[in-house]
């Protein structure tokens, strides 16, 4: 069998060709996609890792159950999680590629790790934000900061004079100094 991935409906979906004796190759199983069409598949959806759905949106409860599950801890100025409430922490509506990306981050660094700030208003806005799901603020601890610091690359400040560093897979940390946190893009 020969695996490849195919790109469809902007998710990664794993397929396998079956190669017959005389070259040809015929598809696995297919289903059919969420836009009509079909698409070649080895695994159900629900067997696709959630890493691989990285622009699903996940409620806060589901955000939270599994960051926690990871010892990961989220606090908030107001002891609240309503996303319209900008005193809150509320990971309502935080892309699952956002939460796999803390959650790689937590296994690679073995740092204690606390969510300060997610999807709730008061954020700066644009495409890649807190409000659109790509964003987290995490609490400036000292074991964190030399993880980031150490692991990846330097590149130029933020516009507003933060400093930036980003991951091999693209991700950007900036230093938000005045605020005492680091602000994270998973892309």
């Amino acid at each position: 069998m020969s695996r490849f991935t195919v790109q469809m409906f902007a998710l990664p979906i794993t397929a396998i060709l079956i190669l017959s004796g005389c070259g040809a190759t015929s598809p696995a199983p297919t289903f059919q996609g969420p836009q009509g069409g079909t698409v070649l598949d080895a695994q159900t959806p629900e067997e696709v890792p959630l890493q691989a759905l990285s622009g699903v949106k996940l409620s806060d409860a589901d955000a939270r159950a599994r960051v926690k599950a990871a010892g990961i801890t989220i606090s908030s100025s107001g002891n609240c999680s309503d996303r319209y409430n900008s005193s809150c922490t509320s990971l309502e509506q935080v892309n699952s590629g956002t939460t796999d990306g803390i959650l790689t981050l937590k296994r690679a660094s073995g740092c204690a790790i606390n969510i300060t700030g997610g999807t709730e208003t008061g954020h700066s806005s644009g495409t890649y934000s807190h409000w659109n799901g790509y964003k987290l603020d995490i609490s400036k601890y000292t074991c964190i900061g030399d993880y980031i610091r150490n692991s990846f690359t330097r590149i130029s400040d933020r516009g507003d004079g933060a400093p930036r560093y980003q991951s091999a897979a693209g991700n950007i940390y900036a230093d938000e100094y005045w605020a005492n946190h680091w602000d994270i893009l998973y892309y």
